[in-house]
């Protein structure tokens, strides 16, 4: 059962359901990451049954005499972003101003060539447009601290990978592009768009696509490799920061995540906010890419995706020996993030971490495996 909003602030793992011991056991692993230098900073978000319960580990800054990470630490997110650009676009349909099927030419007539002509919102939603991930001049436009409007022209221009709908590549510029079609469609930039839209409706106080005016303070410093931590275009710098990308520029809490995920398992209201339809929230979270006949059986195979969301099937990929079920949804982020929401318990999960071979890792699996051996969520 679904549990209800808006969530309140547990004083013990035992009112979310589950108990100390277990909610210890979980902290006790990231805490061991912490001390065997595998991630320098993190904060766990657990949700459920009502309440909502986090905890913070390591340090702001490197140096032992950093301050201590809090429960309400603001990570950058990195690509857990998508979902929520992608939530936007979702609001757009509902409000008849775009389809599914709507042409991205249709929208940003630049978009053009090169095969991109048949490429809808549809296929950028599911990574089936065939766009490549990134920009091949990704880390020099970077460097040169390039406006997002020259990472969109740029994209424009590039060719596909495969036709359109015949196969899944993971794409931010994608996403990118959906960024702009927000911005085209309504006239208001993707992060003036979801503080209105999304984040002031549901109270997520410590969220903003770009830093914009979260206090910079609360900002854990990203392990970056030490040829590039002086450099000014990587990730803790003021270029990144307030780049705004669609596809990975969002910083938040463990907790506002799990506000996030929960509006989803409350079939889009929190509290008396509703975002999003719950058809539109179905939608999302089904699995598009299953039923997509043009796109091998074998790459079918291997993963699906919603509307922006990556879902815990037809292999898991949120936990190992006791993942969350084939319904969860989630996402990874480059930086050391992962969130989760299972329809099946009414539970969600954000873990952030400042460690970017994090993202994906082994880790991040097992402790999700503890977490669900608690819930008894069995995959």
């Amino acid at each position: 059962m679904n549990a209800p909003t808006p969530l309140i602030p547990a004083s013990s793992a035992e009112q979310l359901g589950i108990s100390t011991g277990a909610f210890d056991s979980a902290s006790d692993m990231i805490q061991g990451w912490v001390e065997r230098d595998i991630a320098p900073a993190a904060a766990i978000g657990l949700a459920g049954n009502g309440y909502t319960l986090s905890r913070g580990f390591g340090r702001m800054k490197p140096g032992p005499s950093s301050d201590q990470v809090p429960p309400n630490a603001v990570f950058l997110t990195a690509s857990v972003t998508k979902p929520v650009t992608c939530t936007a676009i979702g609001q757009l349909v509902e409000r008849g101003l775009i389809q599914l099927s709507t042409t991205v030419q249709s929208i940003v007539p630049e978009f053009s060539g090169n095969g991109k002509d048949g490429v809808t919102i549809h296929h950028l939603l599911t990574h089936t447009s065939g766009l490549p991930d990134m920009i091949p001049e990704n880390m020099d436009y970077r460097k040169s601290f390039r406006p997002l409007s020259d990472f969109i022209e740029r994209i424009c221009t590039l060719e596909l990978l495969f036709p359109p709908g015949t196969g899944i590549s993971y794409q931010s510029t994608g996403i990118a592009m959906l960024g702009e079609i927000v911005f085209r469609v309504t006239g208001s930039t993707l992060p003036q768009f979801l503080k209105q839209e999304l984040f002031e409706p549901l109270g997520m106080r410590d969220t903003s696509l770009g830093v914009g005016d979260l206090d910079e303070l609360r900002i854990p410093i990203i392990r970056v490799p030490d040829d590039q931590m002086e450099a000014e275009w990587h990730w803790n710098r003021s270029y990144w920061r307030t780049l705004g990308a669609p596809w990975g520029g969002m910083f938040s809490t463990v907790t506002d995540m799990n506000i996030f995920l929960h509006t989803f398992l409350n079939h889009g209201k929190y509290g008396e906010a509703r975002v999003l339809a719950p058809s539109t929230i179905a939608a999302m979270t089904s699995n598009h890419t299953g039923g997509m006949q043009g796109i091998s059986a074998e790459a079918r195979g291997k993963e699906a995706w919603g509307l922006g969301w990556r879902l815990n099937q037809p292999i898991p990929v949120f936990g190992a020996q006791s993942s969350p079920s084939a319904t969860a949804f989630g996402h990874f982020g480059a930086t050391g993030t992962m969130n989760w929401a299972d329809p099946a318990t009414g539970y969600s999960c954000a873990v952030f971490t400042t460690q970017p071979s994090m993202c994906g890792s082994s880790e991040f699996q097992a402790l999700t495996d503890i977490i669900c051996n608690a819930l008894g969520a069995k995959g």
